[in-house]
């Protein structure tokens, strides 16, 4: 979209005097704004209205009490647009043992129930965070099966993924029948583009899809795409130890962003869901 000058001047700031179409992901139009004395990252979901950031904003105030996070500016509509204004990072290097201790510490955030208070619909893949005390029934029927009804739904799934996948969930249900899993905070899509490097080196966590769950969650999304050297799980153990035996269980974990990526990208993304599926 084209951000005219009248529609400049409706955001709660003043004097914009340079706009420059940034990278954000393939979700958002992203921005740099420049006022006379300010730089500002700005999000536009086109048509949405102002509901598609207030999950976003949520997870940013709630990683933001222990982690470093981009400051909310504004969220709000101009129009049917929806907006959300942060604060402009410069980027450099940093220590992936620190940021491990940050994800660490956003993972000893523990609640009572998993979910949140609110689901998020508005994205391309809904997301049913009703409250469980379960984290069979949660995991299982708000985040696997409705992925898999969809891929169903878009012919990307057979009767030898169906009868895989149904022996895995047997497994999973088998596992936590007996072992307890603690609500912790969530980032919810913990892959190497969604954190980055301050200027001065502070590791920092954006674009987050919070929920509380099983922390072993986040840790599969660090396993699949790289960008997560052993230096970044080294910090995160220093602070709070992930339980023996993690690596049998990420499969588990791996599979939920897989599924997603099969029904937002195709089937490049079948063979990785057919070598998880394969294991049980």
């Amino acid at each position: 979209m084209s951000l005219s000058k009248a529609w400049l001047q409706q955001l709660p700031i003043n004097q914009v005097e340079k706009v420059k179409s940034v990278s954000g992901g393939d979700i958002n139009e992203s921005y740099k704004l420049e006022t006379p004395t300010t730089q500002y990252f700005m999000k536009v979901q086109p048509n949405r209205g102002k509901a598609f950031f207030a999950h976003e904003v949520e997870g940013l105030h709630l990683l933001g009490q222990v982690a470093n996070v981009p400051q909310v500016v504004a969220s709000g509509e101009v129009g049917n647009d929806g907006f959300l204004l942060l604060n402009w990072i410069d980027t450099g290097q940093g220590s992936q043992f620190e940021l491990g201790k940050m994800v660490a510490k956003v993972h000893q955030q523990h609640a009572e129930k998993f979910g949140l208070d609110h689901d998020f619909m508005a994205g391309k893949l809904p997301k049913d965070n009703t409250w469980q005390t379960d984290w069979i029934t949660f995991y299982l029927d708000q985040r696997l099966n409705p992925l898999v009804k969809l891929a169903t739904k878009k012919s990307r799934w057979n009767d030898w993924r169906q009868s895989q996948f149904q022996s895995m969930s047997d497994q999973f249900k088998k596992y936590y029948s007996t072992h307890q899993v603690v609500p912790s905070l969530l980032h919810g899509d913990l892959w190497s583009g969604n954190y980055l490097f301050t200027a001065d080196g502070e590791p920092m966590l954006i674009d987050p899809d919070v929920f509380y769950g099983d922390r072993e969650l986040d840790i599969a999304m660090t396993t699949l795409f790289g960008g997560f050297s052993q230096e970044f799980y080294q910090g995160y153990n220093s602070v709070y130890p992930l339980t023996i035996g993690v690596d049998k269980r990420l499969g588990w974990y791996q599979l939920n962003y897989l599924l997603a990526h099969l029904n937002l990208f195709g089937e490049t993304y079948g063979p990785m869901v057919d070598q998880i599926l394969r294991a049980y």
